[in-house]
């Protein structure tokens, strides 16, 4: 039966050199009902399904190679590219990370490429957390704003029907904290809220550790925040 896989892998490479992954696929398919102890054979399809997109099957296939050997450096390599259109950052990042580790030890050929795949990885986890980050700021403008102008109408309720005068002064006073407030979120992302790229100064070449995160803006963000809205409605 090992013979017949090893047949029906060779006819699956010339599909895939030819560009007929549907092709090769299937027959890579064949060669591991043949051979289903041969892991090799699991990458193999893994490379096909990964130019089909067939992400959740490349990652299946890629954790039956791993089953039968744990350091093999092409199903890592192939579980960090199929993670990413999945948007499992950390999971594409620690398998890259490792091909990488196992690459350097057996002076594996795919250094480079495994390299490029983790400055990927850290790019697309960078614009991950970026886009999460100005949604989230979005949202924290907005309930702010809610949350003083509940303020304003509980205010505002509590006056009598003659107070038409105080009504205004409230109403305009309220109407400028409101407006400072959302001067203080526009000028606290001025710049922020603007995509940025990951600069080639965040970036450690040895440990593709990242010295800074966009997460650290919202915490500063919150905290100004917290306590400018703290001195607004202590000072009404």
């Amino acid at each position: 039966m090992a013979a017949r896989a090893l047949q029906l892998k060779e006819e699956g490479n010339l599909h895939f050199k030819k560009g007929d992954y549907v092709s090769a696929e299937a027959l890579y398919s064949k060669a591991i009902i043949a051979d289903p102890s041969n892991y090799n054979l699991y990458t193999n399809r893994a490379m096909a399904r990964l130019k089909m997109n067939l992400w959740e099957s490349v990652v299946s296939d890629c954790n039956e190679c791993l089953q039968r050997n744990p350091d093999n450096i092409k199903a890592h390599y192939y579980l960090s590219q199929a993670y990413l259109p999945l948007h499992d950052y950390e999971g594409a990042l620690q398998n890259g990370l490792r091909a990488h580790e196992l690459c350097i030890q057996t002076g594996d050929k795919s250094l480079s490429a495994v390299t490029s795949q983790i400055l990927r990885c850290k790019q697309e986890r960078w614009d991950a957390k970026e886009k999460r980050r100005k949604r989230e700021n979005s949202e924290l403008e907005t309930e702010m704003v809610v949350m003083m102008e509940r303020e304003r109408d509980q205010a505002l309720s509590e006056l009598g029907e003659d107070d038409d005068s105080y009504r205004r002064e409230i109403t305009e006073d309220w109407e400028h904290k409101i407006e400072t407030m959302r001067s203080v979120f526009e000028k606290a992302r001025s710049n922020e809220e603007k995509r940025r790229k990951v600069p080639d100064w965040a970036i450690d070449d040895i440990s593709f550790g990242f010295m800074v995160d966009p997460v650290v803006v919202r915490l500063v963000l919150w905290g100004i925040l917290l306590i400018y809205t703290y001195v607004l409605l202590t000072r009404h």
